[in-house]
């Protein structure tokens, strides 16, 4: 009988240690050894995407924090767009060559925005969905990041 994840959790940090963790789960993922993206008999599973999503902080960004990786439809996101046109997260896309760069770059630039006062963030739960280059049609991977916003 094949089984599949919905979703997988991890407690981790962005300290060097925290980033491996990370590393090794995405690797798990895509590997098939955590059944997210493939049933437990190899089988692909098709129009799922993973995103990320970052919850539970222990403070802010220097704090530890649950990463989860879950399996949505394109429905999740047009209602994470309709969240976003409301206010309740903020919106940035990166690109680069590899996922790994956009992405670093999209969390660069959310904790120099934080930093300077410019994102109010909430520290509540933010998502993250990454897009290889091989699917996209501009050949550049893709990063985009929804950051919930605090309430004024």
């Amino acid at each position: 009988m094949a089984y599949k994840l919905k979703e997988v959790t991890l407690r981790t940090d962005n300290s060097p240690d925290g980033m491996e963790k990370i590393a090794a789960l995405w690797k798990d993922i895509e590997t098939g050894k955590l059944p997210l993206l493939f049933d437990s008999e190899g089988n692909f599973l098709q129009g799922l995407s993973p995103v990320s999503l970052y919850s539970n902080y222990e403070s802010d960004e220097k704090g530890e924090y649950d990463l989860s990786i879950r399996t949505v439809t394109a429905e999740f996101f047009a209602s994470l767009e309709k969240d976003t046109a409301e206010g309740k997260y903020f919106k940035l896309e990166t690109t680069g060559e590899r996922v790994q760069d956009c992405t670093a770059l999209a969390w660069q630039q959310v904790w120099r925005l934080s930093a300077e006062g410019k994102l109010k963030r909430a520290f509540a739960t933010d998502i993250e969905s990454s897009v290889p280059k091989e699917y996209t049609k501009d050949g550049k991977a893709h990063c985009y990041l929804y950051i919930s916003l605090r309430k004024e």
